[in-house]
């Protein structure tokens, strides 16, 4: 069981079970809605459990794709395919250690100058 929260705690969240490697994504979305590039995992929604749901905000950022984020403190908190039956979940809500690493960047013929990627994970361009 892994628990985490938003920054101002409104939004708290439990996943069951395991989670898988999350990814870095350097796409200009991510990279404005987090001020950096986003890391995330995909769970089955099945899995995953909301206290404060009612501090959740959605914003619709292409007819495929929502981001999720606190209406109290801004933090940012899902990626949600509206078509699949899994969730991203932002690596920064995670309390205390989640037994996972990143497995590979992704989108980063769109990542900002400013830092390099030196890790020796898999890049993708897209």
């Amino acid at each position: 069981m892994h628990r985490g929260s938003c920054l101002c705690g409104a939004v708290q969240i439990t996943v069951e079970g395991d989670l898988p490697q999350p990814n870095a994504c350097h796409c200009v979305a991510c990279r404005k809605q987090t001020g950096h590039f986003g890391a995330s995992l995909d769970v089955p929604r099945s899995r995953i459990h909301i206290e404060g749901e009612e501090a959740v905000r959605w914003y619709q950022s292409s007819e495929k794709v929502r981001r999720g984020f606190c209406g109290t403190c801004g933090s940012t908190l899902f990626w949600d395919p509206i078509h699949h039956d899994w969730t991203a979940i932002a690596m920064g809500l995670f309390d205390g250690p989640t037994d996972t690493s990143l497995s590979m960047h992704i989108f980063v013929s769109e990542k900002g100058d400013y830092y390099q990627i030196g890790d020796g994970l898999p890049q993708n361009a897209r």
